[in-house]
C-alpha cells in the first residue's frame, strides 16, 4: 500500500541518514520562523482563500473535523526534517498541499476505522482495529532505527529541536497503522485469492522480457488529480529535482512524495524491462546515464521523475540447471545391449518426479550413475542434449538420449535467462497481493474522499 507502508524502509536505504536527518533538522531550525508566520498564508494564498490565523485558524473540516493551521505547519516541519529538501519561495505551496493532503487522507482513514470499529462492536464482534499507544510506540521505534539510526527518544529529541510536536507523528503513525489493518483485514487474507495461474502468468511475462534491456531504477510519481491538476504536478515535480540536485536524498524524497506503491521503499522500483516502463518514460531512460537524474516527464494522468542506479542489455543466452541418470554405453555397444539400457531407463523414468529424489531412485537400478551437471548454457550444450532440453518445461525427464558415451535421461530442474533475476513463486506472489491491496486501498480513499464533506472556511 502507497501510504500505509510509507515509512517501512528497506535498510539498503538508510545508511548515511544520521548525517542527513542531522543536516535536514539544521535546515528546519532555519526557517522554522519563516514557516511558524508565514506557512497558513501561503496556503491561503495558494487555494485562494482567506488566511486564516497564523497559530489556530480552522485551515480545513473533514466530516465536522478541524484542521488548523497549526496542525498544517507542524506536518510541514515534519515533512522536511525527514525528506531532506530545503524551503523555498517556489516550492512553499507544494509543502503545503502535501501537508494538507496528509492531514485530509488521515482524518478520513481514522474517521472509517473507528466508524468500523463501532459498527463491529453494535454487532457483537468488538475488535480493536485502532493503533493503540504501544503499538504506535513500537512503529515509531522501528522507523528511528531503520531510518535514521537513532532510538525513539533521539528521534523525538531531534524532531522536537526543530520545533516539531511528537503528535504530529504519532498521529500520522496511528492512522497509518490503523487503515494497513483495517484494509488487510478486510481484504487481505483468505479474502484475496491470487491464483498459481496469475503467478505463472507474471513469471512467463518476466522471463519473455528478459532479451530486452533491463533498468534498475528509482521512481518518483506525482498523481495530477492530487496536486490540483497536471500544471501543479509538473511544477512539483521540477521543484523535486532541483532538491535532489542540491543534496536532497532520491530515496527519502520518494517516500514523502511520491503517490507510487513504491514510495514506501524510497521509489525503488528494482529491475524493470524496457516494456514494463510507461512509454513517456521509456524513451528518457533509454538516453540516461546509471546514476543519473531525469528531468520531470509528463505522463496521461501525471508527472514520474526516474533516478536510473544501473542498466544492462537484455539476455541472449538462456541458462538450464540439470540432472541426469546414465548407463554407459560404447558408440559400438550391441543394438541389444542399447535396447536393454533403454527398457531400464523407460522403467526409471516412470518412478521419477523431476529433478527430486532421482539421484537416490537411480541408485537403486543396478548399472545406473546418476549426478547433478549444474547450470548450463543450451547453446553450449552438446547437440543431442540440446535439442531434448529446449523441449523439456522445468521439472520434466527426457526419454532416453543416445551418445556416444552411453545412454541417458536428463531432467532439467530450472531455466531462467542469463543475467536476470526471476523472483521465485512465493516472492511473486506476495507482489501481486501488495499491488491489489494497494489498489483496493486508493479506491477506498479515494471513495471516502468523493463521499466526504470537506470545507476550507
Amino acid at each position: 500500500m502507497d501510504r500505509v507502508e510509507r515509512w517501512r524502509s528497506s535498510r539498503s536505504n538508510s545508511k548515511g541518514s544520521t548525517d542527513k536527518m542531522s543536516q535536514a533538522i539544521t535546515a528546519v531550525s532555519a526557517v522554522a520562523t519563516i514557516l511558524a508566520l508565514a506557512g497558513a498564508a501561503q496556503f491561503a494564498q495558494a487555494q485562494g482563500l482567506p488566511a486564516p490565523a497564523l497559530r489556530e485558524g480552522v485551515v480545513a473540516v473533514v466530516n465536522d473535523n478541524i484542521i488548523s493551521s497549526y496542525d498544517v505547519a507542524q506536518r510541514i516541519r515534519f515533512i522536511i526534517a525527514t525528506s531532506g529538501i530545503q524551503v523555498t519561495e517556489q516550492n512553499k505551496p507544494q509543502l503545503e498541499q502535501e501537508a494538507l493532503n496528509e492531514l485530509i487522507d488521515e482524518r478520513l482513514e481514522l474517521q472509517e476505522v473507528r466508524r468500523a470499529e463501532r459498527d463491529q462492536s453494535k454487532q457483537g464482534s468488538p475488535a480493536q482495529i485502532v493503533a493503540t499507544d504501544a503499538e504506535v510506540d513500537e512503529r515509531l521505534g522501528d522507523i528511528a532505527q531503520e531510518s535514521f539510526h537513532m532510538n525513539e527518544q533521539q528521534f523525538l529529541s531531534a524532531l522536537g529541536s526543530a520545533g516539531i510536536d511528537p503528535r504530529t507523528i504519532r498521529d500520522q503513525i496511528r492512522a497509518q497503522i490503523s487503515w494497513e489493518r483495517w484494509i488487510g483485514g478486510r481484504y487481505g487474507g483468505s479474502r484475496m485469492k491470487i491464483s498459481q495461474g496469475q503467478v505463472s502468468a507474471a513469471i512467463a511475462a518476466r522471463e519473455a522480457a528478459a532479451a530486452e534491456p533491463q533498468y534498475l531504477l528509482g521512481l518518483i510519481y506525482l498523481d495530477a488529480s492530487q496536486a490540483g491538476g497536471m500544471q501543479n504536478a509538473m511544477s512539483g515535480a521540477s521543484q523535486l529535482v532541483t532538491q535532489m540536485q542540491q543534496g536532497a536524498p532520491f530515496a527519502q524524497v520518494a517516500r514523502q512524495f511520491s503517490n507510487d506503491s513504491t514510495a514506501a521503499t524510497g521509489g525503488d522500483a528494482g529491475w524493470l524491462t524496457e516494456s514494463q516502463l510507461p512509454v513517456e518514460v521509456r524513451s528518457v531512460v533509454e538516453q540516461l546515464r546509471p546514476g543519473e537524474l531525469s528531468k520531470p516527464i509528463p505522463a496521461s494522468n501525471g508527472v514520474y521523475v526516474v533516478l536510473l542506479r544501473d542498466k544492462h542489455a537484455g539476455a541472449t543466452s538462456e541458462l538450464v540447471t540439470l540432472k541426469q541418470a546414465a548407463i554407459s554405453l560404447t558408440a559400438d555397444a550391441p543394438a541389444a545391449d542399447v535396447a536393454a539400457a533403454t527398457a531400464k531407463l523407460d522403467a526409471l523414468r516412470t518412478e521419477l518426479k523431476g529433478c527430486d529424489g532421482l539421484e537416490a531412485r537411480a541408485g537403486r537400478v543396478p548399472g545406473v550413475v546418476a549426478g547433478d551437471l549444474g547450470e548450463a548454457d543450451v547453446k553450449d550444450l552438446k547437440p543431442e542434449f540440446r535439442q531434448a532440453v529446449l523441449n523439456l518445461a522445468v521439472g520434466q525427464v527426457s526419454e532416453p538420449i543416445r551418445t556416444d558415451a552411453g545412454l541417458h535421461l536428463l531432467a532439467v530442474c530450472n531455466r531462467r535467462q542469463a543475467g536476470v533475476d526471476i523472483p521465485s513463486r512465493d516472492e511473486v506472489e506476495t507482489r501481486l497481493r501488495e499491488d491489489q491491496l494497494s489498489l483496493i486501498s486508493k479506491r477506498q480513499l479515494r471513495d471516502l474522499r468523493n463521499s466526504a464533506t470537506i470545507e476550507f472556511p
